[in-house]
């Protein structure tokens, strides 16, 4: 089983985005699919309310604020959204639950200094340094022309976390994103380009 949590102390950072497409992508491959939401705006879950009935079916996995419990049996995939500010003792017991975190990270000075100590706190925990959990970053809503990745990369070096995928800024994310769909819900003919810049990150995710 594969248990991810998506983190970033950072408000708008991408995590609803990040959470429900590798939700979408796990269910489209026959996956039993948990999404699971610790943000008290709850978009992941309002996204899930909205996601039409003729696609591939998403669980809701039920879960307080104040606890972080185990997936339920049976899941194949479970995917955590977490809140801004997340840190401390609610990092790691999120950190006792999965195998993965994804952090998504606009590539901005506010945005990298928003998040600079909760990298720090994250490399430090033991289940990171003992490699019992694979940490890794995704750039979010990047100008393809920028050279902001290299310097994402840079950054994110001292805290010796990979830049394993770039996501670039399209509205294509926002009309699919209010219709409880993401790009992988749509033909191919309209998402080829974006879905290829996601291959990255689903490669690593699958990795054993």
């Amino acid at each position: 089983m594969r248990k991810i949590l998506i983190a970033n102390p950072k408000g708008g950072s991408g995590k609803s985005t990040l959470s429900t497409h590798l939700a979408s992508w796990f269910s489209w491959q026959e996956t039993k699919v948990m999404l699971g939401d610790l943000d008290r705006q709850h978009s992941s879950q309002r996204w899930l309310d909205r996601r039409p009935s003729n696609l591939p079916r998403i669980e809701r996995w039920e879960i307080g604020s104040d606890q972080i419990a185990r997936p339920p049996k049976g899941s194949q995939v479970a995917v955590l959204d977490s809140p801004a500010c997340f840190g401390g003792s609610k990092l790691k017991k999120a950190l006792k639950v999965v195998d993965r975190v994804i952090i998504p990270i606009l590539p901005s000075a506010f945005d990298l200094w928003a998040c600079q100590d909760f990298l720090a706190e994250l490399a430090e925990t033991k289940a990171v340094r003992r490699e019992e959990v694979q940490v890794a970053a995704v750039a979010m809503r990047v100008n393809p022309r920028s050279n902001a990745p290299q310097q994402l990369a840079e950054f994110l070096r001292q805290f010796e976390i990979p830049l394993i995928a770039t996501i670039r800024d399209t509205q294509l994310y926002n009309l699919t994103i209010q219709r409880g769909m993401t790009l992988f819900d749509l033909p191919a003919s309209k998402n080829q380009r974006d879905v290829q810049e996601w291959r990255p990150l689903i490669q690593w995710v699958l990795q054993r």
